[in-house]
This record gives C-alpha cells, structure tokens and sequence, in this order.
C-alpha cells in the first residue's frame, strides 16, 4: 500500500516539477523568453485559471453532497492557517515583498488539481462529492486572502503606479491600498471561476457539449502554461539567496499544517473521503497560481517560485508519509 501510494504521489506531482524544468530549459535555448513568459502568466492568470476552476466546480452536485460541518471546518482552518502563517511571517521575514510571498506560499494548495485525483485513486471515479466542498472551503479564501496579502506587502510603486514621487504620501498609499484590495477581490479573475462554477451548478443548467470541449481545452492549458513560465522566469541564483525562507515556508506547507489541525478534523469525526480532502488542504504543494498572482501584483516572484519547486518536489513523499499514518490509525 505505502509503495503504491509513493508511485501514486510520484505520477500526479512529477510531471508538475518537470514542466518547470522544461521551462527552463526553453528559456536557455531561446524559445521562451521573458515577454512569453509574462504573456503566458497573463493569460494562465486571466483565462485558464478560473476556466479550469468554473469547470471543476459547474458540473458538482452540491445540493446532494452538501456537509455543512466540513465546509465549515474548511473555512476555520484555512483562515487560522493564514493568521498563524502571517505571525510568523511578521516575525522573521523582514523584506515586506518577500514576506507576502511567504505567507502566500505557505498556505496556498494545489486543492482544485490534487483533490478530486487523490480521492478518485483511493475510493475510485464515483467517490468525488467531498473535494468540491473541499474546494468551496478553502480556494475563494485562498484567493481572497491573496489579494489582501500581496496588495498590502507589494512594492510602493506597485501600489501607487500611476501616481508621482511627490504624490507618495502615506495618506495616498493608505488610500490607494484599500482601494486596490477591494478592487482586487470584486476582480479577481480565479473568484469570478469559482462564482461562475458554483452559479452554474446550482442552476444546474446541462453545459452543451461544444461548449464542454472548449472549456476543458482551455483549463487544460492552466497548468503546463503556468508552470512552464514559471520554470522560464527561475533564477536559481536568486532562489539559492532565499533558500532559507523557502525551506521553512515549505516545511510549514507540507508538515505543520497537517500536524496541527488534523488531528482537531479527526476528533471532530471527520473520515476517508473527508480526510483525504483535508490532507490535501493542508499538506499538499502550494499551487503554480500564487506565483502567478505574486507576479501579476507587483513582486518580484523568486521565493514564490522556490517553494513552489521544492513543495511540489517533496510533496510526493510528505503525502505518502500521511497517507501511511492515517492509514496505520484505520482513519482512511
């Protein structure tokens, strides 16, 4: 079981890490460069993105799988994850910018990627109901949280683009700030994915199969496209410098998370597809969209990219332990 586990973790986050590599590997024989790279952030960030998270989310039936107690459950330990992640993140990372992308970083799951392909492995394709509520639970704070993070820790010149140095006062950063968060969340193009798919499933209107087709090719491109561009803007150089945040955002991500709110899960009852879930929540790699957002609001995306690399990378053998402990306590 711990082996075909380990095989299962390797095939579905490998192939995630060598799209990165491949992107850098475009990047040094001149067939992606930097402004593909930006275009295709844009695009992932924009289009593919909330089309990939829209089609997750139209086709579920939440009206019959609804568990109020887990969704909600979702919801305290996604936002008490980002306040203990932002305390320490306040403590020991004293670059604002690069404190942003911590706290991002150390909370962000691939929930929507990993989620619904963990429970298909272990409870087979009509086991599906409890990751969409997982989804529900935990990406729109993701993302709300996000904005908030990385539009209070950007660069004084990414919150204030369009002003002069003279106008820079703190009274117009303040203003500038509060308008460009609320601006952020309404336009957020991953929340409108997630409104739309949630829209469409309750009004359970049946998707035409043309339009079917198109939406699954285009959230297709998500992640090859976010994570090759990711892997063609890596400087390891960088990267090496910031190793130290890097490596204890990604033991938070894969590790502390999990060790402190599932046993709180399991005591509440929560059990297989329900935990399952919830591993994924909470230990599983920090999603190619945070470097996407980090870039597209003004920082610079070098840690982002670094703990995305090493949590992907370790992820396949953190959730291999996990799923061995929770399977040695007859939890799943």
């Amino acid at each position: 079981m711990t082996v075909n586990n380990l095989i299962f973790s390797l095939n579905a986050t490998l192939p995630i890490f060598l799209l990165m590599v491949l992107g850098y590997f475009f990047n040094k024989i001149h067939i992606i460069d930097e402004k593909s790279a930006a275009w295709m952030n844009k695009f992932v960030f924009k289009i593919a993105l909330p089309v990939l998270l829209f089609e997750d989310l139209a086709g579920q039936d939440f009206a019959g799988t609804w568990d109020g107690k887990f969704v909600g459950f979702c919801f305290f330990a996604t936002i008490s994850s980002i306040c203990i992640i932002s305390l320490i993140g306040k403590l020991f990372i004293k670059n604002r910018s690069e404190a942003g992308e911590f706290i991002q970083g150390s909370y962000r799951s691939s929930a929507a990627l990993l989620g619904i392909a963990f429970i298909h492995n272990i409870y087979g394709e009509a086991s599906t109901g409890m990751a969409p509520l997982m989804i529900i639970g935990s990406v729109p704070l993701y993302n709300i949280f996000a904005v908030i993070v990385l539009t209070v820790t950007a660069p004084k010149s990414a919150i204030l683009g369009r002003y002069t140095s003279e106008n820079n006062s703190d009274e117009n950063v303040k203003k500038e700030l509060v308008k460009k968060t609320i601006k952020g969340i309404l336009t957020n193009p991953i929340l409108i994915g997630i409104f739309c798919g949630l829209l469409w499933s309750l009004v359970r209107v049946p998707m035409p199969t043309i339009m079917g087709k198109v939406v699954n090719n285009i959230g297709d491109l998500a992640t090859p496209l976010g994570l090759m561009s990711m892997g063609a803007t890596f400087d390891y150089k960088k990267a090496v410098n910031k190793l130290k945040p890097a490596v204890t955002a990604s033991f938070i991500k894969l590790f502390l998370l999990v060790a402190i709110f599932m046993p709180l899960a399991i005591l509440i009852g929560f059990r297989d597809e329900q935990i399952i879930s919830l591993l994924v929540m909470l230990g599983s790699a920090t999603t190619v969209s945070s470097f996407i957002m980090s870039k597209n609001m003004g920082h610079e995306g070098t840690l982002s990219s670094s703990i995305i690399m090493i949590t992907t990378f370790g992820c396949s053998f953190s959730l291999t332990f996990w799923l061995f402990v929770l399977k040695s306590f007859r939890l799943i």
